[in-house]
Protein backbone atom coordinates (compact mmCIF):
# COMPACT_ATOMS: atom_id res chain seq x y z
CA UNK A 1 0.00 0.00 0.00
CA UNK A 2 1.28 3.45 -0.88
CA UNK A 3 1.33 5.76 2.12
CA UNK A 4 2.64 9.25 1.73
CA UNK A 5 2.12 11.85 4.37
CA UNK A 6 0.06 14.70 2.85
CA UNK A 7 1.62 17.45 4.94
CA UNK A 8 1.35 21.20 5.01
CA UNK A 9 3.62 22.32 2.20
CA UNK A 10 5.73 24.99 3.86
CA UNK A 11 8.24 25.93 1.23
CA UNK A 12 9.22 29.57 0.82
CA UNK A 13 6.94 31.30 3.27
CA UNK A 14 7.49 29.10 6.32
CA UNK A 15 4.96 29.73 9.06
CA UNK A 16 2.82 31.90 6.80
CA UNK A 17 2.31 28.98 4.43
CA UNK A 18 1.38 26.62 7.25
CA UNK A 19 -1.04 29.21 8.61
CA UNK A 20 -2.87 29.17 5.27
CA UNK A 21 -3.62 25.48 5.72
CA UNK A 22 -4.67 26.13 9.32
CA UNK A 23 -7.03 28.79 7.95
CA UNK A 24 -8.57 26.20 5.65
CA UNK A 25 -8.97 23.76 8.54
CA UNK A 26 -10.41 26.44 10.81
CA UNK A 27 -13.02 27.43 8.26
CA UNK A 28 -14.04 23.80 7.94
CA UNK A 29 -14.14 23.37 11.72
CA UNK A 30 -16.49 26.33 12.11
CA UNK A 31 -19.03 24.76 9.77
CA UNK A 32 -17.78 26.91 6.91
CA UNK A 33 -17.63 24.04 4.46
CA UNK A 34 -20.93 22.54 5.58
CA UNK A 35 -22.77 25.84 5.25
CA UNK A 36 -21.80 26.39 1.61
CA UNK A 37 -24.76 26.82 -0.70
CA UNK A 38 -24.20 24.48 -3.63
CA UNK A 39 -24.61 26.51 -6.80
CA UNK A 40 -26.30 24.52 -9.54
CA UNK A 41 -25.61 25.95 -12.94
CA UNK A 42 -24.73 24.32 -16.20
CA UNK A 43 -22.50 25.29 -19.06
CA UNK A 44 -21.95 24.06 -22.57
CA UNK A 45 -18.67 23.67 -24.36
CA UNK A 46 -17.86 21.97 -27.64
CA UNK A 47 -15.33 19.32 -26.66
CA UNK A 48 -14.70 18.46 -30.30
CA UNK A 49 -13.47 21.92 -31.18
CA UNK A 50 -10.02 21.56 -32.80
CA UNK A 51 -8.48 24.61 -31.22
CA UNK A 52 -9.89 23.83 -27.78
CA UNK A 53 -6.44 23.98 -26.24
CA UNK A 54 -3.01 24.63 -27.70
CA UNK A 55 -0.51 22.49 -25.75
CA UNK A 56 2.41 24.51 -24.42
CA UNK A 57 5.93 23.45 -25.44
CA UNK A 58 4.58 20.29 -27.08
CA UNK A 59 7.74 19.63 -29.10
CA UNK A 60 9.92 19.79 -26.01
CA UNK A 61 7.58 17.35 -24.26
CA UNK A 62 7.86 14.89 -27.16
CA UNK A 63 11.63 15.22 -27.32
CA UNK A 64 12.25 14.55 -23.62
CA UNK A 65 9.44 12.03 -23.06
CA UNK A 66 10.72 10.04 -26.05
CA UNK A 67 7.55 7.94 -26.50
CA UNK A 68 7.86 4.49 -28.07
CA UNK A 69 5.51 1.49 -28.48
CA UNK A 70 4.81 -0.43 -25.30
CA UNK A 71 5.62 2.39 -22.89
CA UNK A 72 3.11 3.57 -20.27
CA UNK A 73 2.61 7.21 -19.35
CA UNK A 74 0.47 9.23 -16.97
CA UNK A 75 -0.77 12.67 -18.02
CA UNK A 76 -1.65 14.19 -14.66
CA UNK A 77 -3.24 17.32 -16.13
CA UNK A 78 -5.18 16.14 -19.18
CA UNK A 79 -7.23 19.30 -19.78
CA UNK A 80 -8.39 19.12 -23.39
CA UNK A 81 -5.83 16.47 -24.27
CA UNK A 82 -3.33 18.53 -26.24
CA UNK A 83 -0.17 16.86 -24.94
CA UNK A 84 -1.68 13.37 -24.75
CA UNK A 85 -2.84 13.60 -28.36
CA UNK A 86 0.66 14.64 -29.48
CA UNK A 87 2.16 11.61 -27.71
CA UNK A 88 -0.37 9.26 -29.31
CA UNK A 89 0.19 10.70 -32.78
CA UNK A 90 3.97 10.47 -32.39
CA UNK A 91 3.97 6.86 -31.19
CA UNK A 92 0.67 4.96 -31.68
CA UNK A 93 1.77 2.00 -29.53
CA UNK A 94 1.90 3.88 -26.21
CA UNK A 95 -0.65 3.65 -23.41
CA UNK A 96 -1.62 6.75 -21.45
CA UNK A 97 -3.53 7.11 -18.20
CA UNK A 98 -5.04 10.59 -18.38
CA UNK A 99 -6.06 12.26 -15.12
CA UNK A 100 -8.02 15.45 -14.50
CA UNK A 101 -10.14 16.71 -11.63
CA UNK A 102 -12.44 18.64 -14.00
CA UNK A 103 -15.55 16.70 -15.15
CA UNK A 104 -15.49 18.53 -18.48
CA UNK A 105 -11.90 17.43 -19.10
CA UNK A 106 -12.95 13.89 -18.17
CA UNK A 107 -15.53 14.00 -20.96
CA UNK A 108 -12.78 15.06 -23.36
CA UNK A 109 -10.69 12.14 -22.13
CA UNK A 110 -13.50 9.67 -22.76
CA UNK A 111 -13.87 11.06 -26.27
CA UNK A 112 -10.12 10.56 -26.88
CA UNK A 113 -10.30 7.02 -25.48
CA UNK A 114 -12.89 6.15 -28.15
CA UNK A 115 -10.55 7.41 -30.86
CA UNK A 116 -7.65 5.39 -29.38
CA UNK A 117 -9.29 2.27 -27.89
CA UNK A 118 -7.11 0.41 -25.44
CA UNK A 119 -4.50 3.16 -25.39
CA UNK A 120 -6.20 5.93 -23.40
CA UNK A 121 -7.56 5.32 -19.90
CA UNK A 122 -9.59 8.31 -18.53
CA UNK A 123 -9.32 9.01 -14.79
CA UNK A 124 -11.40 11.56 -12.88
CA UNK A 125 -9.79 12.92 -9.74
CA UNK A 126 -7.11 15.03 -8.10
CA UNK A 127 -3.40 14.22 -7.94
CA UNK A 128 -3.87 12.89 -4.41
CA UNK A 129 -6.54 10.45 -5.62
CA UNK A 130 -4.24 8.74 -8.14
CA UNK A 131 -3.42 5.61 -6.05
CA UNK A 132 -7.08 4.70 -5.66
CA UNK A 133 -7.76 5.33 -9.35
CA UNK A 134 -4.81 3.23 -10.56
CA UNK A 135 -5.52 0.38 -8.14
CA UNK A 136 -8.41 -0.92 -10.25
CA UNK A 137 -6.01 -1.30 -13.20
CA UNK A 138 -3.46 -3.21 -11.11
CA UNK A 139 -0.73 -0.63 -11.68
CA UNK A 140 2.25 -1.37 -9.45
CA UNK A 141 4.98 0.84 -8.07
CA UNK A 142 7.98 1.44 -10.34
CA UNK A 143 6.00 0.55 -13.47
CA UNK A 144 5.37 3.87 -15.28
CA UNK A 145 7.73 5.21 -17.96
CA UNK A 146 6.80 8.88 -17.75
CA UNK A 147 4.71 11.47 -15.91
CA UNK A 148 3.60 14.83 -17.30
CA UNK A 149 2.33 17.81 -15.29
CA UNK A 150 1.02 20.97 -16.97
CA UNK A 151 0.07 23.04 -13.92
CA UNK A 152 -2.57 25.76 -13.66
CA UNK A 153 -5.90 26.24 -15.40
CA UNK A 154 -6.68 24.88 -18.82
CA UNK A 155 -7.86 27.14 -21.62
CA UNK A 156 -11.39 25.78 -21.47
CA UNK A 157 -11.65 26.65 -17.79
CA UNK A 158 -10.65 30.23 -18.53
CA UNK A 159 -12.88 30.41 -21.61
CA UNK A 160 -16.14 29.39 -19.87
CA UNK A 161 -17.44 32.44 -18.01
CA UNK A 162 -19.61 30.41 -15.63
CA UNK A 163 -16.56 28.66 -14.19
CA UNK A 164 -15.45 31.98 -12.67
CA UNK A 165 -11.73 31.71 -13.46
CA UNK A 166 -11.34 34.62 -15.87
CA UNK A 167 -11.72 38.21 -14.73
CA UNK A 168 -12.28 39.27 -18.36
CA UNK A 169 -15.52 37.27 -18.53
CA UNK A 170 -18.39 38.06 -16.18
CA UNK A 171 -19.55 35.00 -14.29
CA UNK A 172 -20.11 33.64 -10.78
CA UNK A 173 -17.12 33.58 -8.44
CA UNK A 174 -16.79 29.81 -8.43
CA UNK A 175 -13.23 28.77 -9.43
CA UNK A 176 -13.64 25.11 -8.45
CA UNK A 177 -11.65 22.94 -10.84
CA UNK A 178 -13.73 19.96 -9.71
CA UNK A 179 -16.98 21.65 -10.74
CA UNK A 180 -19.83 19.88 -8.94
CA UNK A 181 -17.91 16.65 -8.43
CA UNK A 182 -17.23 17.75 -4.85
CA UNK A 183 -20.34 19.77 -3.86
CA UNK A 184 -19.01 20.43 -0.36
CA UNK A 185 -15.98 22.28 -1.70
CA UNK A 186 -15.83 26.01 -1.03
CA UNK A 187 -16.07 28.52 -3.87
CA UNK A 188 -14.26 31.82 -4.26
CA UNK A 189 -17.49 33.64 -3.35
CA UNK A 190 -17.67 31.63 -0.10
CA UNK A 191 -14.13 32.64 0.81
CA UNK A 192 -14.83 36.32 0.17
CA UNK A 193 -18.02 36.11 2.25
CA UNK A 194 -16.72 34.21 5.29
CA UNK A 195 -12.95 34.63 5.70
CA UNK A 196 -11.66 37.26 8.13
CA UNK A 197 -9.72 40.30 6.97
CA UNK A 198 -6.48 38.78 8.24
CA UNK A 199 -7.16 35.49 6.47
CA UNK A 200 -8.00 37.25 3.20
CA UNK A 201 -4.84 39.36 3.35
CA UNK A 202 -2.72 36.27 3.97
CA UNK A 203 -4.32 34.31 1.13
CA UNK A 204 -3.92 37.16 -1.36
CA UNK A 205 -0.36 37.96 -0.30
CA UNK A 206 1.01 34.41 -0.25
CA UNK A 207 -0.88 32.79 -3.10
CA UNK A 208 -1.18 35.88 -5.27
CA UNK A 209 2.17 37.46 -4.36
CA UNK A 210 0.21 40.72 -4.16
CA UNK A 211 2.08 43.51 -2.38
CA UNK A 212 -1.13 45.43 -1.63
CA UNK A 213 -2.99 42.47 -0.19
CA UNK A 214 -3.98 44.21 3.05
CA UNK A 215 -5.62 47.08 1.20
CA UNK A 216 -7.58 44.69 -1.02
CA UNK A 217 -8.67 42.61 1.99
CA UNK A 218 -9.83 45.77 3.77
CA UNK A 219 -11.92 46.74 0.73
CA UNK A 220 -13.57 43.31 0.65
CA UNK A 221 -14.50 43.61 4.33
CA UNK A 222 -15.88 47.12 3.73
CA UNK A 223 -18.21 45.67 1.11
CA UNK A 224 -19.56 43.27 3.73
CA UNK A 225 -20.29 46.17 6.08
CA UNK A 226 -22.43 47.61 3.31
CA UNK A 227 -24.47 44.37 3.36
CA UNK A 228 -23.32 43.41 -0.10
CA UNK A 229 -21.95 40.15 -1.42
CA UNK A 230 -19.29 39.78 -4.05
CA UNK A 231 -20.74 37.10 -6.29
CA UNK A 232 -19.42 37.77 -9.80
CA UNK A 233 -15.99 38.07 -11.35
CA UNK A 234 -16.87 41.51 -12.67
CA UNK A 235 -17.74 42.79 -9.20
CA UNK A 236 -14.47 41.56 -7.71
CA UNK A 237 -12.36 42.84 -10.62
CA UNK A 238 -13.96 46.29 -10.40
CA UNK A 239 -13.54 46.41 -6.62
CA UNK A 240 -9.80 45.59 -6.79
CA UNK A 241 -9.28 48.02 -9.65
CA UNK A 242 -10.97 50.88 -7.79
CA UNK A 243 -9.16 49.99 -4.54
CA UNK A 244 -5.79 50.25 -6.26
CA UNK A 245 -6.74 53.52 -7.90
CA UNK A 246 -6.63 52.26 -11.45
CA UNK A 247 -2.99 51.20 -11.07
CA UNK A 248 -1.52 50.20 -14.44
CA UNK A 249 0.35 46.91 -14.46
CA UNK A 250 2.11 45.03 -17.22
CA UNK A 251 3.06 41.39 -17.76
CA UNK A 252 6.48 39.98 -18.65
CA UNK A 253 5.96 40.98 -22.28
CA UNK A 254 5.11 44.56 -21.38
CA UNK A 255 1.43 44.10 -22.12
CA UNK A 256 -1.38 45.47 -19.98
CA UNK A 257 -2.27 43.25 -17.01
CA UNK A 258 -5.40 43.80 -14.94
CA UNK A 259 -4.74 44.87 -11.35
CA UNK A 260 -6.98 42.05 -10.06
CA UNK A 261 -5.04 39.25 -11.78
CA UNK A 262 -3.02 38.32 -8.68
CA UNK A 263 -6.10 38.37 -6.46
CA UNK A 264 -7.88 35.97 -8.82
CA UNK A 265 -4.82 33.72 -8.86
CA UNK A 266 -4.70 33.65 -5.07
CA UNK A 267 -8.36 32.69 -4.69
CA UNK A 268 -8.11 29.98 -7.34
CA UNK A 269 -5.05 28.39 -5.71
CA UNK A 270 -6.65 28.50 -2.25
CA UNK A 271 -10.02 27.12 -3.37
CA UNK A 272 -8.40 24.18 -5.18
CA UNK A 273 -5.57 23.57 -2.67
CA UNK A 274 -3.27 23.55 -5.68
CA UNK A 275 0.16 23.73 -4.06
CA UNK A 276 -0.40 20.83 -1.69
CA UNK A 277 -1.75 18.81 -4.63
CA UNK A 278 1.36 19.60 -6.70
CA UNK A 279 3.66 18.54 -3.90
CA UNK A 280 1.73 15.31 -3.39
CA UNK A 281 1.58 14.61 -7.13
CA UNK A 282 5.36 14.75 -7.51
CA UNK A 283 5.80 12.43 -4.53
CA UNK A 284 3.42 9.95 -6.18
CA UNK A 285 5.28 10.20 -9.47
CA UNK A 286 8.44 9.19 -7.62
CA UNK A 287 6.66 6.09 -6.32
CA UNK A 288 5.22 4.94 -9.64
CA UNK A 289 8.07 5.77 -12.03
CA UNK A 290 10.55 3.13 -13.15
CA UNK A 291 14.24 3.76 -12.67
CA UNK A 292 15.21 6.15 -15.49
CA UNK A 293 11.53 7.07 -15.85
CA UNK A 294 10.96 10.71 -16.75
CA UNK A 295 8.98 13.44 -15.07
CA UNK A 296 8.13 16.58 -17.04
CA UNK A 297 6.65 19.65 -15.34
CA UNK A 298 5.35 22.83 -16.95
CA UNK A 299 4.75 25.64 -14.47
CA UNK A 300 3.43 29.14 -15.02
CA UNK A 301 4.37 31.06 -11.89
CA UNK A 302 7.05 30.96 -9.23
CA UNK A 303 4.89 29.23 -6.60
CA UNK A 304 4.53 26.13 -8.76
CA UNK A 305 8.11 26.24 -9.98
CA UNK A 306 9.48 26.57 -6.43
CA UNK A 307 7.84 23.29 -5.43
CA UNK A 308 9.38 21.51 -8.41
CA UNK A 309 12.83 22.94 -7.66
CA UNK A 310 12.59 21.86 -4.00
CA UNK A 311 11.99 18.28 -5.12
CA UNK A 312 14.83 18.39 -7.64
CA UNK A 313 17.33 19.77 -5.12
CA UNK A 314 16.31 17.30 -2.43
CA UNK A 315 15.46 20.14 -0.06
CA UNK A 316 12.46 18.26 1.26
CA UNK A 317 12.04 16.49 4.60
CA UNK A 318 9.24 14.12 5.65
CA UNK A 319 7.33 15.02 2.47
CA UNK A 320 7.41 18.70 3.44
CA UNK A 321 9.64 21.16 1.62
CA UNK A 322 12.36 22.40 3.92
CA UNK A 323 12.04 26.09 4.75
CA UNK A 324 15.68 26.42 5.81
CA UNK A 325 18.21 27.62 3.25
CA UNK A 326 21.17 25.30 2.85
CA UNK A 327 23.75 27.98 3.59
CA UNK A 328 22.22 29.63 6.64
CA UNK A 329 20.20 28.26 9.53
CA UNK A 330 19.83 28.79 13.25
CA UNK A 331 21.31 32.30 13.18
CA UNK A 332 24.23 31.67 10.89
CA UNK A 333 24.97 28.00 11.48
CA UNK A 334 26.90 26.48 8.57
CA UNK A 335 25.96 22.90 7.69
CA UNK A 336 28.74 20.32 7.62
CA UNK A 337 29.22 17.96 4.67
CA UNK A 338 27.07 15.19 6.15
CA UNK A 339 24.17 17.52 6.88
CA UNK A 340 24.27 19.01 3.39
CA UNK A 341 24.26 15.55 1.81
CA UNK A 342 21.27 14.57 3.93
CA UNK A 343 19.34 17.73 3.10
CA UNK A 344 20.04 17.43 -0.60
CA UNK A 345 19.42 13.70 -0.97
CA UNK A 346 17.15 13.31 -3.96
CA UNK A 347 15.99 10.53 -6.32
CA UNK A 348 15.98 12.95 -9.27
CA UNK A 349 18.51 14.03 -11.87
CA UNK A 350 18.03 16.99 -14.21
CA UNK A 351 18.12 16.17 -17.93
CA UNK A 352 19.05 19.70 -19.01
CA UNK A 353 21.29 22.36 -17.54
CA UNK A 354 18.89 25.31 -17.47
CA UNK A 355 15.13 25.69 -17.27
CA UNK A 356 13.45 25.53 -20.69
CA UNK A 357 11.14 28.32 -21.87
CA UNK A 358 8.98 28.74 -25.00
CA UNK A 359 10.50 30.10 -28.16
CA UNK A 360 9.62 33.61 -29.32
CA UNK A 361 7.65 32.04 -32.18
CA UNK A 362 5.52 29.97 -29.80
CA UNK A 363 4.82 32.95 -27.56
CA UNK A 364 3.73 34.93 -30.60
CA UNK A 365 1.40 32.15 -31.73
CA UNK A 366 0.15 31.27 -28.22
CA UNK A 367 0.48 34.19 -25.75
CA UNK A 368 -0.68 32.00 -22.86
CA UNK A 369 2.65 30.18 -23.07
CA UNK A 370 4.70 33.29 -22.29
CA UNK A 371 5.41 32.48 -18.62
CA UNK A 372 5.85 28.70 -19.02
CA UNK A 373 8.88 26.97 -17.52
CA UNK A 374 9.56 23.35 -18.43
CA UNK A 375 11.73 21.07 -16.33
CA UNK A 376 12.62 17.43 -17.05
CA UNK A 377 13.98 15.09 -14.40
CA UNK A 378 14.67 11.38 -14.40
CA UNK A 379 14.39 8.94 -11.51
CA UNK A 380 17.81 7.63 -10.53
CA UNK A 381 17.02 5.68 -7.35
Amino acid sequence: MIRIKFACFAYKFGKNRCSIDRTRALLAKTNFLRSVNVRQYSFEYDVSEKDLHVPVMAQEVLTYMDPSPGKIYVDMTFGAGGHATKLLEHSPGVKIFVLDRDPLAYECAKDLSQRYPGQVVPLLGKFSELPQLLKQYDIKENSIDGFLFDFGCSSMQFDVAKRGFALSKDGPLDMRMDGFRCPEQITAADVLERATEEQLARIIKIYGQEKRAKKIARAIIDVRYMCRKLETTKELAELVESTLGGEIRRDSLGRFSHSATKTFQALRIFVNNELNEINYGILLAQVYLKLSGRLITISFHSLEDTIVKRHISGNITDNVANTVALKYANRGKVFDKGEVEKLTETPWKMMHKHVLIPTAEEIQANPRSRSAKLRVITKVK
